[in-house]
């Protein structure tokens, strides 16, 4: 049994985009590092746009994660730098991750929007459009 987590960012401009890279890189080493990590994956998309997707062992050891060291730092600016953030949740029986595709329908049909000082017109809605699943890496 895995608890997945499912983010997607999009960052507003290109002046963010350095930072955000900064605080991407930092995350990344402490994910690696933390208690319950089962898996990654990382998908850059167009337009400054990031989905990350995570397995653990349990939901909290993700809110863990979440809550602590460089993530909790990124987390500070999100709202900030990003005019679109959604984030979704499930548990599954398999360990290993989904596909992208199916990452995006589930965005779409469970997940929900994060909150964002400047929100795009797509943004509460989740409309954006579907996801270049090309270019993947794992954690």
């Amino acid at each position: 049994m895995s608890f997945v987590s499912l983010t997607r960012l999009r960052v507003r401009s290109i002046r963010f985009l350095p930072l955000f890279g900064f605080h991407a890189y930092r995350s990344l080493r402490q994910v690696k590092q933390a208690p319950g990590f089962q898996a990654g994956a990382l998908l850059p998309d167009r337009g400054w746009t990031y989905w990350t997707m995570t397995a653990w062992d349990e939901a909290e050891s993700m809110r863990r994660y979440m809550t602590s060291g460089a993530h909790k730092n990124a987390m500070l600016h999100l709202m900030h730098w990003c005019d679109e953030a959604s984030v979704a949740h499930w548990e599954q029986e398999e360990s290993t991750l989904p596909s992208w595709e199916d990452a995006d329908r589930r965005m779409r049909e469970s997940g929900r929007a994060s909150k964002v000082k400047h929100p795009s017109p797509q943004h509460a809605s989740l409309s954006f459009r579907k996801p270049r699943t090309r270019g993947s890496s794992i954690i």
